[in-house]
C-alpha cells in the first residue's frame, strides 16, 4: 500500500515492495473479510429494473470453497487449467477465486470470442474444464472434437454440461486451499500482436499484490470510506480483472457487475448514480462516448470520485470535458498485458496533465529507449520500457520460449509503445509501433488526430491510420461516424471539408485527414479498444485495388 505522504516524489522514493514468499489469490480476496465481517459486501449486481443484488464476503468464501471441492471431484490437479467464458457475474467471481484456491490456473476468455477464437485458446492453453453459460457452451458444442484436453464442461444456465448451480449447491463449503507460493502460476490472460497468433501472457499470484500501488494511484488513495468500484471492461480482460475485480475484493471495496451486455452510454451514468460508484475504470472510447450525454451530471446524481482511463490513448478534449462537465480530473494510466499499470496520473499528488499517461506508478522503473538502445532525452521519442524484476510482470508466454526472450533486452521488457517524457517527468503517448503514421518524414501518433476529430460537433467516433502515398509515403485517412443529427446530413462534401478545416487549425496545417470516409460502424475490440489493424487494411486494400 503506498505512503500517504505529502508529494508524488516522496511516495515513490520511498515506497518499497513487501511480497511475501507464499501468497494465493483466492485466500487473499477472502479469507479476511470473510472471517471478521462475513456480511460485508462484495459485490453489486445492478440491473435496470429493480434493486441491486448484493452478494457478501461470506458467501463469496463459502461458495468458492464449494466450487473449488467440485473441481477436486472432476480430478483437477494444481497447475492445470480452467477456461472461463462468461460476463460480469457471481459465478465470474467464484470460478476466479476457486482456481486460484485449487493451485490451478485461470485462462479468462472474452464471451465475444467465435468458436475459432476460443479453439485456439483452449488447446493452446490445454484447458481440461470450462465454466461458461448457454451461450458459450453452443460455441464449444461445435468445435468439442477440436479440443482433446477438454474434459468437463460447467454451463451456469441452460441444458448444456454440468449444472453449475446444482453441483456448486451440493458441495461441502470447507476447503484446505493450496498453499501457492507468491511467483507461482495463477493466471494465462491471451494478448493479440499484430503479427502471428495470439500469446499467453502466464501470471503468478504475486500479480495482484502488484496492482495495488497503480490502483491507489490513479484511485486516489483507494480504499475510502465508501467506496464502490465499477468498469464497464470485461472481466476477461487484464483491465477488468485486474484493475478493478480482484484488487478491490482484496481491499474490501464492493464492486458492482452486470446490467450492460452491450455499452451504452446513459444506461452508464445511470448504473454509476443508482449504485452511488466512487471509483471508476472507464477505457477511452467508452469515456468519449459517454461524452455525447447531455447534461450528465445534473441529470444524475452522481458520487463519482476517481475516474481512471487506460488501454489506448483518451486524448486532450475528453479529459477537458470531465474536468468540466463531472468535476473529475481523469487520471489516464497505462499498461500492457504482460506488465499492467505502470504508470498512472495521480492526481491528489499533483501528477496531473490532461492528455498524459502520467508518470512512474511506485514500484516500477519505466524508461523509454531509442532506436539505438540508449536511454531517450527529454523529449525525444522512444520505447516503453520496464525494468525486471517486478511483480505485475508476467513470468513468460506460455509455450513460446522465443517469444518470451524477444519481449526482452538485457532487464528491459519491451512493449513496443512509442512515448515521449518531457522535462517534468510525464509521459505522453505516441502510439504502438505499429500504429504510426509516417507522413512526409513526420512520424504521428493516431490518439491526438483522433481526439482532434472528436471535438467536432458532428463526429461521434473516428479512427486515424496511415494510407501508403508515393508522394508523402503515408497520408492520414480518418474513418468517421457521425453523431444522429448529422448522419443524413443534405452536404456530405461540404461537411467533410469542415471537419478537415476543423483538425488543421487545431493540430497544424500539415497534420489533418487527407481523405475521410464516413462509416456506420467503428467495430471494437471486446476490451472496447477500437480494431486499428482493419482500417489499416481498409486502406492498404484501396491502395492496391487502384492499382
Amino acid at each position: 500500500m503506498l505512503q500517504n505522504l505529502p508529494t508524488y516524489e516522496e511516495i515513490y522514493r520511498e515506497f518499497r515492495w513487501h511480497i511475501p514468499e507464499y501468497f494465493n489469490i483466492g485466500d487473499a480476496i477472502c479469507e479476511k473479510f470473510a472471517i471478521k465481517e462475513p456480511g460485508r459486501i462484495a459485490l453489486i449486481g445492478w440491473n435496470c429494473d429493480g434493486k441491486p443484488d448484493n452478494y457478501t464476503y461470506g458467501q463469496l468464501h463459502k461458495n468458492s470453497n464449494r466450487l473449488a471441492n467440485v473441481f477436486a471431484d472432476l480430478g483437477l490437479k494444481a497447475g492445470e487449467r480452467v477456461g472461463i467464458i462468461l460476463p460480469q457475474s457471481i459465478p465470474t467471481a467464484l470460478t476466479h477465486i476457486a482456481v486460484y484456491k485449487s493451485g490451478a490456473i485461470a485462462v479468462p476468455l472474452a464471451r465475444l470470442f467465435a468458436p475459432d477464437a476460443l479453439v485456439y485458446r483452449l488447446k493452446h492453453s490445454g484447458a481440461r474444464i470450462v465454466v461458461t453459460n448457454q451461450e458459450g457452451y453452443e460455441k464449444i458444442s461445435t468445435v468439442r472434437g477440436d479440443l482433446p484436453d477438454l474434459e468437463t464442461v460447467l454451463v451456469v444456465d441452460g441444458d448444456g454440461g454440468l449444472d453449475f448451480e446444482r453441483v456448486v449447491k451440493a458441495a461441502n463449503a470447507q476447503f484446505s486451499s493450496v498453499n501457492t507460493k507468491s511467483d507461482e502460476p495463477a493466471l494465462i490472460i491471451y494478448t493479440s500482436g499484430t503479427t502471428g497468433p495470439p500469446k499467453g501472457a502466464l501470471h503468478a499470484h504475486r500479480v495482484l499484490l502488484g496492482h495495488i500501488p497503480g490502483l491507489q494511484t490513479h484511485h486516489e488513495f483507494i480504499p475510502k470510506p465508501q467506496d464502490v468500484a465499477w468498469t464497464p471492461a470485461d472481466w476477461a480482460w487484464a483491465g477488468g480483472l485486474l484493475n478493478i475485480l480482484l484488487p478491490c475484493l482484496y481491499m474490501g471495496v464492493p464492486v458492482v457487475y452486470g446490467g450492460m451486455n452491450r455499452f451504452d452510454a446513459e444506461t452508464a451514468f445511470r448504473l454509476m448514480s443508482e449504485t452511488k460508484t466512487t471509483c471508476a475504470f472507464i477505457p477511452p472510447t467508452a469515456m468519449r462516448l459517454m461524452k455525447t450525454v447531455d447534461k450528465p451530471a445534473k441529470r444524475f446524481p452522481l458520487k463519482i470520485r476517481t475516474i481512471g482511463s487506460g488501454g489506448e490513448s483518451l486524448g486532450l478534449e475528453t479529459c477537458l470535458w470531465a474536468k468540466k462537465e463531472l468535476g473529475v480530473e481523469i487520471n489516464e494510466f497505462y499498461g500492457q498485458t504482460e506488465c499492467n499499470l505502470v504508470l498512472s496520473g495521480f492526481g491528489a499528488r499533483g501528477v496531473a496533465k490532461p492528455g498524459s499517461i502520467g508518470k512512474p506508478v511506485p514500484g516500477h522503473n519505466v524508461a523509454l529507449l531509442n532506436n539505438n538502445k540508449e536511454l531517450c532525452k527529454p523529449g525525444e521519442t522512444g520505447e516503453v520500457v520496464i525494468a525486471r524484476p517486478d511483480p505485475v510482470m508476467f513470468l513468460k508466454y506460455w509455450k513460446d520460449e522465443k517469444a518470451t526472450a524477444d519481449k526482452f533486452y538485457k532487464d528491459w521488457m519491451l512493449t513496443g509503445d512509442q512515448c515521449v517524457q518531457d522535462e517534468a517527468g510525464y509521459f505522453d503517448f505516441v502510439g504502438r509501433d505499429d500504429d504510426i503514421i509516417s507522413s512526409a518524414g513526420y512520424r504521428l501518433g493516431p490518439g491526438e488526430i483522433e481526439d482532434c476529430l472528436i471535438s467536432h460537433p458532428a463526429v461521434k467516433l473516428a479512427v486515424a491510420v496511415g494510407k501508403p502515398d508515393q508522394l508523402r509515403g503515408e497520408i492520414i485517412k480518418a474513418y468517421v461516424v457521425l453523431k444522429d443529427g448529422y448522419s443524413h446530413h443534405h452536404n456530405t462534401k461540404d461537411l467533410i471539408g469542415e471537419i478537415q478545416l476543423h483538425v488543421k487549425g487545431r493540430l497544424a496545417a500539415n497534420i489533418y485527414p487527407r481523405e475521410i470516409e464516413l462509416v456506420e460502424e467503428i467495430p471494437l475490440t471486446t476490451t472496447g479498444k477500437v480494431i486499428r489493424r482493419t482500417f489499416r487494411q481498409r486502406a492498404i486494400d484501396e491502395v492496391q485495388s487502384a492499382d
